[in-house]
């Protein structure tokens, strides 16, 4: 069978910047083994599938590595897709994910997202974690699923030569190092290699952890951050009460269909 595949560069305004996303609608749902093999084939961070339910839509997404529980570029791009290309004029989607329903509406910044707000904490890193990453931070936090390396400088985290193997081997999916920006409010990079992403471009859900601890340190709500990966991208925050709202802009690079066979779900 024939399915449409679209590949959009989120949280960026220019072709070849952001993170590219592969994103997919379906009629019915697949089996998980076809939609995990055709986020391995297409080899991209995230590879998100949405299925109609009524006015909504339900929303999964896949790394080449597993399926995740929650994915922002992937969200703003499956948004991008529905709202300019499938049903252009639309003023708001909500996706129902594994994470709750994620409404994304039109901005100034291009699409904005409502994500959860989540905490993080002061930790010891696990023994061998502060030496794969090959810089001593300033400060240690951790989340549910996230390490976050906490540095003085832009500078330092660009500096960063982690040995992203030894990353897979920690009990927590994400590292994250972050630090005050030069030129927005603050900068991260983002290591996902347990679910086969080494370093990811550009991560919207990073923000659900990282905008609530620059707000509360910055004392603002509203932020600017750099992704300081090689692509590089600009994602806009507000930090709500109980979520973070996160906006970008989105490029399509590629529209087509793939052809994937029929069977049960599994």
């Amino acid at each position: 069978m024939r399915i449409p595949i679209f590949q959009v560069d989120a949280f960026t305004e220019t072709l070849f910047g952001g993170n590219p996303a592969a994103v997919c609608p379906l009629d019915a749902w697949l089996p998980d083994a076809t939609l995990q093999a055709v986020a391995a084939e297409n080899n991209l961070s995230e590879t998100a599938f949405f299925v109609r339910d009524g006015g909504d839509f339900w929303l999964r997404w896949f790394t080449p590595g597993a399926e995740v529980p929650l994915c922002g570029h992937a969200t703003l791009a499956s948004a991008f897709v529905i709202m300019t290309l499938l049903e252009a004029g639309r003023d708001a989607v909500t996706f129902h994910t594994l994470s709750g329903p994620l409404k994304v509406v039109p901005d100034s910044d291009g699409f904005a997202m409502t994500l959860p707000r989540k905490t993080l904490g002061p930790v010891t890193p696990p023994a061998g974690l502060p030496e794969a990453l090959g810089g001593a931070p300033a400060e240690w936090l951790a989340g549910e699923r996230e390490y976050v390396a906490v540095y003085e400088s832009e500078a330092q985290v660009r500096a960063l030569t982690p040995d992203i193997r030894a990353f897979a081997t920690f009990d927590r999916s994400y590292v994250i190092a972050t630090a005050p920006g030069e030129r927005t409010d603050f900068v991260l990079r983002f290591f996902a290699p347990a679910v086969g992403v080494d370093e990811d471009p550009v991560t919207g859900s990073a923000q659900c952890t990282a905008a609530p601890y620059w707000s509360g340190r910055l004392g603002k709500d509203t932020l600017t951050c750099h992704q300081a990966s090689a692509r590089g991208g600009l994602l806009h925050s507000t930090v709500l009460p109980d979520a973070v709202r996160v906006s970008g802009s989105c490029v399509l690079y590629l529209e087509g269909s793939i052809v994937v066979p029929r069977g049960r779900n599994g």
